[in-house]
């Protein structure tokens, strides 16, 4: 395909383009994404722009540039990639194409007013790979192509989302072309797409990536384009000269072959001697005594232009350089003929390098009250303080009080379209600024909260800041402790977390202030992996929370936590499930308890959730969690929050028994969890029940390779695992025939949790592994630890529990013996609706009886559990009691 206008030395780049094309447009409709790096001038831009006109008539175009003075501004790229794409779509349609998405993606892209919950950013996102996914469906006959030029300069917000939405463009029609200097984008360390994306490994999950790296025109292709402009009488020294000069840079090159047609020199190398000189005017002081030449009014119109950044608006220039719009068309038209800007409104630099010179040319205390009157003249003109912020950004300290706040709204306005980092750069500016002494506290209170969902480090250091600084009131305080709690416990500083709740709350006077500070004090020092008085602990939460019916939030908090806690201390079931019952509100959370209000956090109707699945009420469980799906979705919460609800759904599949269906959300849990980070509670929570699915599954390889990727084993988290991390892990022991390992594991998990009272045998199956691993070497100590289980269990008075302890204690009493408790196990476990566990029991029973019907009733019951390993062990037992018959 012959160049719609001279390109020298890229046919490597345009075939590695022609053929992503042909994949995209072709049979295959294959999505993928093509990045070209080099150094400033060496011809991205007009490569895409080449690359655009290959595509024209077989694509939809989207097109994007990143800028300089605009990497502050969130979602800039997104939006210029988008909008137009969606503007000619009626209202109506929009709605339709973002679906439940609206609400959570739309302001972010401009297209409507924020509403509900501050969303999380991963949910924003998700929002964003929606509608480009909608948009690919109706645009299959013209696949998408989305071109990024500048990426090293785009703001994190798009490049957050680009880093994302190219990891699956496998998945897509959609073909990404991005083109940025190098280093650039590693002197701003962006961890997204461009850096870290993996090479052409064919990795799966992973869209086919092509990486280019575009070179300097050697100096045959230079002394091409000198005789492409100024004739082919240009001689080889001249040309060469041309060469020397640039570096084979083609951007340097066509503008030093401009100049010198501008002063009709002759290509000949008597004139060569002359092209430094004019070199130096393409570039940096040459190019801004060049700019002085035209003017006044010309000079100050384009340091306007180069404040205002790209997309420039004329009459926004013409407002900041002070002058009418005849006098901004005037300078326009000048600038043109120059070559510096193209357009009329909006304007562009004719390319970066001449935005940068010009913009760094303004004397800096020019340039710092420009952008203060940029600011001025954005708000005026009735964009927002949003809009206004990137220039206050640049604008110095005054104790400007009018500016703090107008920090402060643009970053509730940021928060609001799910820009978390834009608002943290506003919170922090306006403390520079610096507020009033009373308004400082707030401020930094305001600054923490606007971290809670991305840095929990972060958070924790605010929010310490603000509970020290004196002017805080007595509501903030309490919500600020609040919030410190949840972000140290999420950073894995549980015990930091109750000690702050702790010291808050001895100098909090009486009221529902105070209880909920106590209520967060009791449910972090619980969640504590270990503590140094978990009776006590328990005692006085009883105390608390026995008496109270739920009349408010506060009280409904206390009965939640000691719910919680009298379900790991196995008391009575059925006075568990009560306090459950009081902490809700026609069977669900109450306002204010939500999955995603603020008060008081996700982790209550967690907690209830979590209970009702230990103490058999699956149903109600099951309800629960899946609303904790919903609301998180609606609201855009698609990171650790929907990963959690996921893992609470595999959880209650777990329970029932569904093992195929709890893989399938477990697996679902991680790869959400993935992409808001590693490391996560989350994670632990998803890693442990997977582990214990696919056991229960019979798949102990992929058990162990889940745990290693995943690092499940010691050291464990400070916050305790869901369910208990180290029995798990000794299960898997056990499993792989480590035994002995196995009962080091096991026996620490017995240690930890008997001194702090817990007995639940379902949620900690320690006591029952443990007999089973000693049961050849040390038979009377497993068979006093099984009978101590099944006193456990009758005292929790679960089904689930019952049988379980039962089933175990079974191996340790004569065969009669055995027969009748494994005849009463199968009884419990076929009312408790925990399958898996029934089909354990009917298989260890029909061994007991030598009963084929038995163990064919445990094979079907465990084929539709997915538990293929005790199906198959069934099946074989079978087989052999016939041959032996």
């Amino acid at each position: 395909m012959k160049p719609s206008r001279p390109l020298y030395e890229r046919e490597p780049e345009l075939a590695a383009a022609a053929k992503a094309l042909d994949a995209l447009c072709g049979g295959q409709a294959a999505g993928g994404l093509l990045v070209f790096s080099g150094e400033a001038g060496i011809g991205k831009t007009a490569l895409l722009g080449e690359i655009k006109a290959m595509a024209a008539d077989r694509c939809t175009i989207w097109s994007a540039r990143g800028g300089e003075t605009v990497t502050s501004v969130p979602f800039h790229v997104v939006r210029q990639l988008l909008q137009p794409a969606l503007d000619r779509f009626p209202a109506d349609e929009i709605r339709a194409l973002f679906g439940d998405w609206f609400e959570i993606a739309a302001p972010a892209l401009g297209l409507a007013d924020p509403s509900g919950p501050q969303p999380d950013p991963q949910g924003v996102r998700d929002g964003l790979d929606h509608v480009v996914s909608q948009l690919a469906s109706r645009l299959s006959h013209r696949p998408p192509l989305l071109i990024v030029d500048d990426a090293h300069w785009a703001d994190g917000e798009s490049l957050a989302w680009l880093a994302g939405f190219t990891a699956r463009l496998s998945e897509l029609p959609v073909l990404v072309l991005q083109a940025h200097r190098p280093q650039e984008l590693a002197d701003r360390d962006a961890d997204w797409a461009i850096a870290r994306a993996p090479r052409n490994t064919g990795t799966e999950g992973h869209p086919a990536l092509t990486r280019v790296a575009l070179r300097a025109l050697t100096p045959d292709a230079t002394a091409d384009l000198v005789r492409a402009g100024l004739g082919d009488h240009a001689d080889d020294p001249f040309c060469r000269e041309v060469w020397a000069v640039t570096g084979g840079n083609p951007y340097e090159a066509v503008e030093l072959v401009a100049k010198a047609q501008d002063r009709e020199l002759a290509p000949v190398e008597e004139s060569a001697g002359f092209l430094r000189e004019l070199g130096a005017s393409a570039r940096g002081s040459g190019l801004v005594a060049r700019l002085e030449r035209l003017g006044t009014n010309a000079n100050r119109f384009a340091w306007a232009a180069a404040v205002l950044g790209t997309e420039i608006s004329q009459e926004l220039a013409a407002t900041l350089a002070g002058m009418s719009s005849a006098e901004a068309a005037d300078c326009t038209s000048r600038l043109r003929d120059a070559r510096i800007v193209s357009g009329f409104d909006p304007l562009e630099f004719v390319h970066p390098l001449i935005a940068s010179a010009v913009y760094r040319s303004i004397p800096p205390a020019t340039r710092t009250a420009m952008h203060g009157r940029a600011a001025w003249a954005i708000t005026q003109a009735g964009l927002g303080a949003a809009a206004a912020s990137r220039h206050l950004l640049e604008v110095h300290p005054d104790d400007d009080q009018e500016l703090v706040a107008q920090l402060r709204e643009a970053a509730r306005q940021h928060l609001a379209v799910g820009a978390p980092e834009a608002a943290r750069r506003c919170l922090e500016r306006a403390l520079d600024e610096p507020p009033r002494p009373g308004d400082r506290a707030a401020l930094l209170y305001e600054l923490g909260c606007a971290t809670l969902l991305s840095s929990p480090a972060t958070t924790v250091q605010h929010l310490r800041a603000a509970l020290d600084t004196p002017g805080l009131d007595e509501t903030l305080r309490i919500d600020a402790t609040f919030r410190l709690a949840s972000a140290l416990s999420h950073n894995n500083q549980l015990k930091d977390a109750a000690l702050s709740l702790a010291a808050e709350a001895s100098r909090t006077a009486p009221g529902p202030g105070l209880m909920r500070l106590q209520a967060a004090h009791f449910l972090w020092e619980g969640m504590q992996a270990a503590e140094d008085d978990g009776p006590g602990r328990s005692a006085r939460l009883a105390r608390n929370a026995d008496h109270l019916k739920g009349r408010d939030n506060a009280e409904r908090a206390l009965l939640t936590l000691r719910a919680f806690d009298a379900m790991l201390r196995g008391e009575n079931a059925q006075l568990v499930v009560d306090f459950c019952e009081r902490a809700l509100v026609d069977g669900r959370p109450a306002r204010g308890l939500g999955w995603t209000d603020s008060e008081w956090g996700f982790e209550l109707p967690a907690m209830v959730g979590i209970t009702y699945a230990f103490t058999d009420q699956l149903d109600r469980a099951d309800a629960l969690f899946g609303e904790a799906v919903r609301a998180f979705e609606i609201s855009g919460w698609s990171g650790a929050h929907l990963a959690f609800a996921h893992t609470l759904l595999g959880l209650v599949h777990r329970r029932r028994g569904r093992l195929a269906e709890a893989e399938v959300f477990l697996r679902d849990g991680l790869r959400l969890a993935d992409r808001a980070g590693s490391g996560l509670p989350v994670h632990w929570d998803a890693t442990c029940l997977l582990v214990d699915t696919l056991l229960a599954r019979g798949r102990t390889a992929e058990a162990r390779l889940v745990a290693d990727r995943y690092d499940f084993g010691p050291p464990y988290p400070s916050a305790m695992v869901l369910p208990d991390a180290p029995c798990v892990r000794g299960r898997l022991l056990l499993a792989e025939g480590r035994t002995e390992e196995a009962v080091a594991e096991l026996e620490a998990a017995g240690a930890a949790l008997e001194p702090r009272g817990r007995f639940n045998g379902v949620w900690a199956p320690w006591a029952g592994d443990l007999a089973r691993a000693l049961a050849d070497t040390d038979p009377v100590r497993a068979a006093q630890l099984a009978t101590r289980a099944r006193v456990h269990a009758e005292r929790f008075g679960t089904d689930t529990a019952i049988g379980e302890a039962l089933r175990c204690l079974a191996l340790f009493v004569p065969t009669e013996e055995a027969t009748h408790l494994l005849s009463e196990s199968v009884r419990h476990l076929e009312t408790s609706s925990s399958a898996y566990e029934h089909a354990l029991a009917r298989f260890e029973y029909g061994i007991a009886i030598r009963s084929e019907r038995e163990l064919a009733r445990a094979q079907k019951l465990a084929t539709a559990c997915g538990a293929e390993g005790l199906a198959t062990r069934a099946q074989q037992v079978r087989a052999s009691i016939r041959s032996s018959e």
